[in-house]
């Protein structure tokens, strides 16, 4: 074979080594990742996995399991993620100055010292220094008391882990707006009249409420109003219903009817609206990203305040629930369905493959529909968008 024709098979099969398509399960990094990040107050953990990974939340894929960190899934500021590779694969681990022993280990050993037995005339430093371990070693032939010291581990008290999202956006989501069930606000208590005979109630305002439950021993409650039906784009299924919230409330004599008074108001209260005991604080939940078992299809189904285009950080309702298998954290690809298209040269329809617009993820599941945040967005996203398994 000719140098020339030599040249061009090796070009040739160059090119169809990088024309195949890399394994679904292979982790790509992104062009210009760093080798290290020192996390920062304010991060978290999509936008750390968006600086090394060009899917984010796949970073468990490459995740190194640190023993000497308690919980490898939490990360703190000041904690340095570190690029490695291993059998030719990326690698992602956590550097942290943490002086907790893992389970099982022990300080290294420091020299045997001699230790005068009578009291206050032992060594001071010894006697005195928080960063030491005595134990016992025998005696010496004159009676001396031996002890063997050891470095003292401590465990630090790490506070505020970084969250896998912004908090901002989502924690309205866990505590105000609600989606209920057919009847579910029908059966709550509900305002009855204001105490001055006012029709609209503000903050201040006291008002009397029927139906709330006698067994009930809330002090709070939050007040709602029903909102626009959700349906099953495919058969008009009533999957849930929206229910808007118009704010809190304090209970101020039980009864039937009982007083209440406005605390906080978003949207102006009138008589027939509902009211649910207020929940209690939480926590902000830790999300773990990762794609659903199996394949789903879906829909995105509303968005707060009817806006017709979406963005990311973003949150929307879909039409896929813990019937469908839904759970916290579960990631999908929202695509735009086009169809088909005439082509203008053979005069026939031909069918445009879907596009992909962005990432969301779900926070919050209900029995037929969830709520999701749009993480990534290359292009404006729209009520009825579809959603797919990544």
């Amino acid at each position: 074979m000719s140098v020339k024709n030599l040249l061009s098979a090796l070009s040739m099969g160059a090119l169809l080594v990088l024309a195949v398509p890399l394994p679904a399960d292979v982790v790509q990094l992104k062009t210009d990742h760093p080798e290290r990040y020192v996390v920062q107050k304010g991060d978290t953990l999509w936008d750390i996995s968006k600086r090394f990974l060009t899917d984010p939340w796949r970073w468990a894929s490459v995740w190194k399991i640190n023993d000497q960190i308690k919980n490898p899934h939490l990360i703190y500021p000041g904690d340095v993620i570190l690029l490695t590779w291993v059998d030719g694969k990326p690698q992602l681990s956590v550097q942290r100055e943490d002086t907790t022993l893992p389970s099982g280990a022990t300080a290294p050993e420091a020299p045997m010292t001699v230790v005068p037995e009578e009291p206050g005339v032992r060594e001071p430093a010894m006697a005195e220094s928080p960063r030491a371990i005595e134990e016992p070693a025998g005696t010496t032939p004159s009676g001396m008391k031996i002890v063997k010291l050891r470095p003292r581990a401590y465990a630090s008290s790490i506070k505020d882990a970084i969250p896998t999202i912004s908090p901002d956006a989502i924690v309205p989501f866990l505590t105000e707006p609600r989606l209920v069930q057919r009847g579910e606000l029908e059966r709550a208590g509900y305002v009855m009249a204001g105490s001055d005979d006012r029709v609209a109630l503000g903050n201040g305002s006291q008002f009397y409420a029927r139906g709330i439950k006698k067994k009930s021993t809330a002090e709070y409650y939050q007040v709602f109003r029903q909102g626009v039906a959700l349906k099953e784009p495919s058969n008009g299924e009533i999957l849930a219903y929206e229910a808007i919230y118009l704010g809190d409330a304090r209970m101020i004599e039980p009864g039937d009817p009982a007083r209440l008074e406005i605390v906080r108001v978003k949207q102006e209260i009138i008589p027939t609206d509902r009211l649910f005991e207020a929940p209690e604080k939480a926590a902000l939940p830790y999300y773990f990203p990762r794609a659903p078992d199996k394949q789903v299809k879906g829909r995105i189904l509303s968005v707060l305040n009817g806006v017709t285009e979406i963005g990311p950080h973003m949150v929307v309702t879909i039409n896929l629930g813990a019937r469908q298998g839904m759970e916290e954290g579960h990631v999908l690809r929202v695509m735009r369905h086009i169809g088909t298209q005439k082509d203008p040269v053979t005069r026939q329809q031909h069918k445009i493959p879907d596009e992909e617009l962005g990432l969301m993820m779900v926070f919050r599941v209900f029995d037929k529909v969830s709520y999701a945040i749009i993480m990534d967005a290359s292009r404006p996203i729209r009520v009825l968008d579809s959603l797919r398994t990544p």
